[in-house]
């Protein structure tokens, strides 16, 4: 049986509204400062709320980051046109606009720089944004091997890997955002994925 008291002390649910605002201050400061840098003062700060209001939600800054990457949502893939290569170009095209609005490159390497001192925050963000992503195209690439326009022997990892891979090394190479680059992914892909004697 509970008391008056303890329900008293469970007190008002918790705001949605500042938890996202927290968990959004935590993964752009996580972005822009990287883990060392970063502070509860600073993501509390930056989110409009006390210090006091984080801790009573998470109480280090490893169980805020895990939330926060935790929390991250990949966008849903986008409707299936039928198309062999529009829907691979659209779910690239969703990529990059994710990336993007999360400041992704920086919280990548962020993520990967801390990975010996806290491996979740790299294991979070595998599991909700990197491995799901990858599911989709290869959902996409295993339709167009059932409809003939795949070979059946190919490898679907690697290809996944080939339409991922210019995005990052685009990034790298100081040519992010370049026009095409998802065209071009695709293409050189399928055309390696070519049934011999297919168009």
């Amino acid at each position: 049986m509970h008391d008056d008291k303890t329900t008293r002390r469970a007190g008002r649910p918790r705001s949605a509204e500042k938890n996202d605002a927290i968990l959004r201050a935590a993964l752009d400061l996580l972005a822009r400062q990287g883990y060392v840098r970063m502070t509860l003062d600073q993501v509390a700060a930056a989110a409009g709320v006390s210090k006091s209001t984080i801790h009573l939600r998470w109480k280090t800054k490893a169980d805020l980051l895990t939330a926060a990457l935790a929390a991250v949502r990949m966008a849903g893939a986008p409707p299936s046109s039928g198309d062999l290569r529009t829907d691979l170009l659209a779910i690239l095209r969703d990529f990059a606009r994710t990336v993007e609005r999360v400041n992704g490159m920086a919280l990548i390497g962020t993520c990967l720089a801390e990975e010996d001192h806290t491996p979740e925050l790299l294991a979070l963000l595998r599991e909700r944004t990197v491995l799901p992503r990858r599911a989709l195209l290869r959902e996409v690439l295993e339709r167009g091997r059932e409809e003939g326009s795949v070979r059946a022997d190919a490898d679907l990892e690697a290809a996944v890997s080939a339409l991922l891979g210019p995005f990052y090394a685009d990034h790298l190479a100081g040519r992010g955002g370049r026009p095409g680059w998802a065209e071009q992914a695709v293409d050189l892909t399928l055309a390696a994925l070519r049934p011999v004697g297919g168009r």
